[in-house]
């Protein structure tokens, strides 16, 4: 962990984002039109995304997890009535403080440390892979899912270990745990461990109930 901070522009979600994970939003709210227009105009271009604890994207006043993810805009469309935009996931990050909000929300944030890894990682994310991989290839026989089974991903190692953690189909909740991981090896035995259970939900025609927030990643 790095001990700089920075103020970063702060896009509440109620989804994770994982480094190296692609986010489309429609943004539409008058606040993150704001955001978006003051990020837009920076030379970075990125912003910052937290799961929201409890609440609604939409109003404010919602409660936030504490550990994020740094989005990087890629492309911005400008349509009637909203903002169609995709960014992809960096590094990541915990919140020192909120704040305020007015006009858009705010945060100071702390770089988080680059995952740990060791000689096992490479044969852990294998296993990991092939499990999240099968799970999502027997899971869309019951349920419409966001990612194929035979989804391409990154070839660099760190990436791909986030973005199988991304297409595992696992709840909000547990991809949060995920996000707060220290080590490769961590993060991968709780991906295995949390999709055999997520699979076993959805062969009994349970799991995750879909987002359908209009500013949800799409």
């Amino acid at each position: 962990m790095t001990s700089a901070t920075r103020e970063l522009a702060m896009f509440p979600l109620g989804s994770v984002l994982f480094p190296g994970m692609p986010l489309p939003l429609r943004v539409f709210e008058p606040r993150y039109v704001a955001m978006l227009s003051a990020v837009l105009g920076e030379a970075a271009q990125e912003f910052g995304v937290v799961l929201i604890e409890r609440g609604s994207e939409v109003g404010g006043g919602d409660v936030r997890f504490d550990v994020g993810t740094v989005a990087r805009i890629v492309t911005v469309e400008v349509t009637e009535g909203s903002i169609e935009l995709l960014a992809t996931g960096a590094t990541r990050f915990e919140v020192v403080r909120w704040l305020q909000d007015d006009p858009f929300p705010r945060a100071e944030v702390r770089e988080l440390a680059a995952l740990e890894v060791d000689e096992s990682t490479p044969s852990e994310l294998e296993a990991a892979e092939a499990v999240v991989r099968a799970t999502l290839s027997h899971a869309s026989e019951f349920v419409e899912l966001p990612w194929r089974a035979d989804v391409e991903l990154s070839t660099e190692p760190t990436q791909r270990i986030w973005q199988v953690a991304g297409i595992a189909p696992l709840s909000s909740l547990d991809q949060y745990a995920l996000l707060r991981s220290r080590t490769a090896s961590e993060l991968l035995a709780r991906v295995v461990e949390d999709t055999q259970g997520a699979e076993i939900l959805f062969t009994a025609g349970w799991g995750p109930d879909p987002e359908d927030d209009d500013e949800l990643p799409e």
